[in-house]
């Protein structure tokens, strides 16, 4: 029994869409090709299945390239997997699932050193051993990096040309996903896409397959600045909640407190200053000069990123200046040069030198810590779809993503979807409706503009119920604007199922957590709140959110008092 529903939330079950022209078959479709969809590829494919992996862009053209931290994992000595475990609970907020968290830092220290047989080079130290730094909310030094900030672009090359040396694995780029294909019991048999552009296959088409892993990124694109690419319109999730799939916390988007400034009209991605900066050194100042993160969290400038991006937001205020200062002046021009040359070559670029220059930076949307609710083997609830990496909402981050836990996590749950589906792949059963074209919703990409800058002002790093529901007033007039089959209307409609969750999921709590402020609501409250909210649509499109209590162990109470 559902203990919210919103009757002005409605969401249609499908996209508007020609029928399929044409038709493949694999035993397992994989959408996305960042970390978390390339090493499902290469897991599954372990077990002899073919697989057929849908891409957006080009298959290396994710979220996983613009990585610049590392993967966070207990490799040294002085480490252990229950350092790690405590840091990603008490960064999490209290919404961490403690299982799902021990089974991320058990299982990581093997998934690196795997990545590793397949080719990936991380930075070493002068002995010969992995390189390890910190990051933001971590009390030990387990980062591996490579190519000093270059960490992501590093793991996708691995990755990639793994799967492009396997003939079990056909590649289809250029290809947006657009619903989810079931059988008479509502079991996954299938995706329809478009792809987009020259190539063997065009235009509208059907993938058939009893398992279907969703591993198509996070929502950056809901907002005017991220960090993430334009190709991250939330594909995923929006085809999840069309195909009944249950979605958790979602409310909890982490906002990167230090994103290069570039001005108040700047749009789309912004360049990402990452956290290993600050964990060199590298100190925040307000436009005064003067620090500020001292006194604030014991870890100051390297404390868990809601509680720097907070910090950051009350200064802004304060000041009444669009943004803070980083000040790395500090490290040498060959420290920048060999440490973070990614980093100084993209503040360069927009004429700044880090080397003697303060570096303006403010905070902008990066991470979704929920996403589609899966278990610990990538499981949703629609029988046959999985989901792995940042769509997917496993538990692990909370409330609050750990530095660094987002590239490891894509690592350890695509090998257990691996697991899961070598015992057994799903029954194949006949599709209903592969055939068809489908008489859906689709919202005009016209509205683009107005959605984002709806999400970033009144549902951005701090929110209130008033703002929020002006945003619900917005998106629901944003509705009426009709679209016709198209890319852009196809990805607007996305965005908008997406926003509309979100705006009512952070109105529904009430209560400021993680990353989830709520200025009318600034207290945590764990009588009401320390539970995980949930949501699906219903049978009749209306969207139906449930509280799901959260298992609190007695090692957990001791790790986050």
């Amino acid at each position: 029994m559902s203990e919210f529903t919103f009757a002005d939330l409605h969401i249609p079950g499908r996209l508007k869409s020609a029928a399929p022209g044409w038709v493949a078959r694999a035993d397992v479709i994989i959408v996305g090709s960042g970390v978390a969809g390339l090493s499902a590829a290469l897991h599954v494919r372990r077990s002899g299945y073919s697989v057929c992996l849908l891409t957006k862009a080009q298959i290396d053209e994710g979220s996983t390239r613009w990585a610049q931290g590392g993967i966070a994992a207990a490799l040294d000595p002085d480490d252990s997997p229950m350092d790690h475990w405590r840091d990603t609970l008490l960064a999490g907020g209290g919404l961490c699932d403690p299982d799902a968290v021990m089974a991320l830092v058990t299982e990581g220290p093997d998934a690196v050193r795997r990545l590793v047989t397949w080719g990936a080079e991380f930075d070493l130290d002068p002995s010969g051993e992995l390189a390890l730094t910190r990051e933001g909310g971590h009390h030990k030094d387990r980062i591996a990096h490579a190519g000093g900030d270059a960490t992501g672009a590093e793991v996708s090359r691995t990755l990639v040309t793994a799967v492009q040396s396997d003939p079990g694995i056909e590649i289809i780029e250029h290809a947006l996903v657009l619903d989810l294909l079931k059988d008479d019991a509502g079991a996954a048999q299938g995706v329809t896409l478009h792809v987009m552009g020259a190539g063997v296959r065009d235009g509208v088409g059907a993938v058939l397959a009893p398992a279907v892993v969703l591993a198509t990124g996070g929502i950056g694109q809901v907002y005017s600045q991220s960090t993430n690419p334009s190709v991250v319109t939330g594909d995923g999730l929006a085809l999840a909640l069309r195909a009944g799939a249950e979605l958790n916390d979602i409310e909890f988007i982490q906002f990167h407190p230090t994103v290069l400034w570039l001005g108040g009209r700047s749009e789309g991605q912004q360049p990402l200053i990452s956290e290993v900066v600050r964990g060199e050194g590298a100190i925040l100042r307000d436009v005064a000069g003067r620090t500020f993160m001292q006194g604030v969290h014991e870890l100051a400038d390297l404390a868990p990123r809601d509680v720097v991006a907070k910090a950051i937001v009350r200064v802004m205020r304060e000041t009444q200046q669009p943004h803070v200062w980083l000040d790395a002046t500090m490290f040498t021009e060959e420290f920048w040069e060999q440490r973070f040359p990614t980093i100084l070559a993209s503040c360069r670029a927009h004429g700044i030198d880090p080397v003697t220059q303060f570096i303006p930076v403010a905070p902008a949307q990066h991470y979704l810590c929920g996403g589609i609710r899966t278990d610990m083997s990538g499981r949703t609830s629609v029988p046959g779809l999985y989901a792995c990496g940042e769509c997917a909402g496993t538990g692990v981050h909370g409330a609050n993503r750990l530095a660094s836990n987002s590239l490891l996590e894509g690592l350890v749950l695509a090998e257990r979807i691996g697991r899961d589906l070598a015992g057994q792949l799903p029954q194949r059963r006949p599709a209903i409706g592969a055939g068809e074209s489908v008489d859906g919703a689709l919202i005009s990409d016209d509205s683009r503009a107005e959605l984002q800058s709806l999400m970033t002002l009144d549902a951005g790093p701090v929110r209130d119920g008033a703002e929020l529901r002006t945003t619900a007033a917005g998106l629901k007039q944003i509705a009426g604007d009709i679209g016709e089959p198209c890319t852009a209307d196809w990805e607007m409609t996305n965005l908008w199922t997406v926003a509309a969750f979100l705006a009512h999921a952070a109105l529904l709590r009430t209560e400021s957590r993680g990353s989830h402020v709520r200025a009318d609501f600034p207290s945590t409250d764990d009588e009401k709140w320390r539970i995980r909210l949930v949501g699906m649509r219903g049978g009749d499109g209306i969207v139906e959110f449930r509280h799901e209590s959260i298992r609190r162990t007695s090692s957990e109470a001791q790790a986050t008092s």
